[in-house]
């Protein structure tokens, strides 16, 4: 594992699967609490990077096994709920890693999906083969256990609305998830040392955020995290809501859509006071887990407000005008800037990214140190990887992943020791 945090940065905003087979070596494989659904020897990952030239011949590669997870987690209203969610393990390390230090664990959060077929669960499930996924960054390459929770409205719990940027939901189901799949590493054999990170990218760096504050706030000693590096969140929900509803045009209507439409269940609001019609009819069927972003924001309209709008005229003057109006209350509410975190936070975030605002992670590095954050520090990718063009939000994803890897990875070393 010695060359992991060289490579790992290098390798991530390339990375690409090139294998073949059902995915399972031994489909009769027995596990406890859940499901294998992929078992792939590193002989089938690494000849395909190496062609490709995206490592070096000498670079150490694992394989890896998947085992989808079902498990319960509770809603924004307080009710219990069916999730499911994914390990994935790395396999054929050397046994003082396997047998005696144990694998350090990496919480990943996922960013925002549509479509079912989307989640962590069903991407493994579906193929038989890994996408070329953040979890393969972080578990072939970085050796880390990887979790990836589905999320309340996808995978087990897909007949449930998605709690869209609400932290209370999005926290549960991944702290929840953790505390999974410590028993069922227990129960399985798997040996994890005490070593937690959390991480996620966009909506997946909110859900962290909310996580870790879920963590301190509850002093949930059995998880103690040794640091947080949430990717690209939207943690200022305010000033996030104040631009968008200010500006004439959405840059992305179904996020913008997604949001009005979860908030409004939420907070037990009709939708049709929110978003205007035709849309307003649209939404459950736009956000039933059948569509992806590209088959939805066609369905939608890109004004902010007006006869041809996104929202309805009323609330976008009542959020700036009434002080007890109830979608201001709700993303204060949501707000996960203004705390002071104990455990080290590195914010990672594209300089270029023209959906969540580079500003806004510096937003919340200067108000977390204000409020008495001792180790909160932001972490531009581009500077990071010394590269020479801005990235924008879509394209920011792996090399994020990358950088967010190698922290990680060095952390551990000082640490664990490998």
């Amino acid at each position: 594992m010695k060359q992991i945090v060289k490579t790992v940065a290098i390798v991530a905003p390339l990375l690409v699967f090139v294998g073949c087979g059902d995915g399972l070596d031994d489909p009769s494989e027995k596990v406890k609490g859940g499901e294998l659904v992929i078992d792939f020897p590193s002989q089938l990952i690494k000849p395909g990077l190496v062609k490709k030239g995206l490592i070096p011949e000498s670079q150490t590669v694992y394989g890896y096994k998947a085992y989808k997870i079902p498990y319960t987690t509770t809603d924004e209203e307080g009710e219990e709920v069916a999730a499911s969610g994914m390990l994935i393990i790395p396999t054929e390390l050397p046994d003082v890693v396997s047998k005696t230090l144990g694998l350090s664990m990496v919480s990943d959060d996922h960013g925002t999906i549509f479509a079912n077929r989307e989640a962590p669960t069903l991407m493994n499930s579906t193929i038989g083969k890994p996408p070329a996924s953040s979890a393969l960054v972080l578990t072939t390459i970085g050796g880390f256990a990887t979790l990836q929770p589905d999320y309340i409205g996808f995978g087990d719990s897909n007949d449930h609305y998605h709690p869209f940027i609400l932290k209370k939901s999005l926290a549960n189901a991944t702290v929840d998830f953790i505390k999974t799949v410590k028993t069922f590493a227990s129960e399985n054999s798997i040996k994890l040392n005490n070593q937690l990170f959390l991480t996620g990218y966009s909506e997946g760096g909110y859900a962290a955020m909310a996580t870790l504050k879920k963590i301190e706030d509850e002093n949930l000693t059995n998880l103690k995290v040794t640091m947080a590096a949430p990717m690209a969140g939207p943690y200022a929900l305010k000033p996030l809501a104040d631009t968008v509803l200010n500006q004439e045009k959405l840059g992305v209507p179904s996020f913008m859509a997604n949001v009005g439409y979860a908030y409004a269940k939420a907070y037990n609001q009709d939708i049709e006071t929110v978003i205007n019609e035709p849309y307003a009819s649209k939404l459950p069927t736009l956000f039933n887990g059948e569509l992806e972003r590209s088959q939805i924001d066609p369905e939608l309209t890109h004004d902010t407000k007006g006869a041809t709008g996104l929202f309805v005229d009323n609330f976008v003057t009542n959020y700036f005008t009434d002080e007890n109006n109830w979608f201001k209350k709700a993303v204060i509410e949501n707000n996960l800037y203004q705390w002071a975190p104990k455990t080290p936070v590195r914010l990672v975030h594209c300089e270029g990214d023209n959906v969540i605002p580079y500003a806004i992670s510096q937003l919340t590095e200067g108000t977390m140190k204000a409020m008495g954050a001792a180790d909160v520090q932001i972490v531009p990718v581009e500077k990071s990887l010394h590269l020479g063009v801005s990235l924008e939000h879509p394209a920011c994803g792996l090399p994020a992943y990358g950088v967010t890897a190698k922290i990680f990875a060095t952390v551990r070393k000082q640490t664990i020791g490998y």
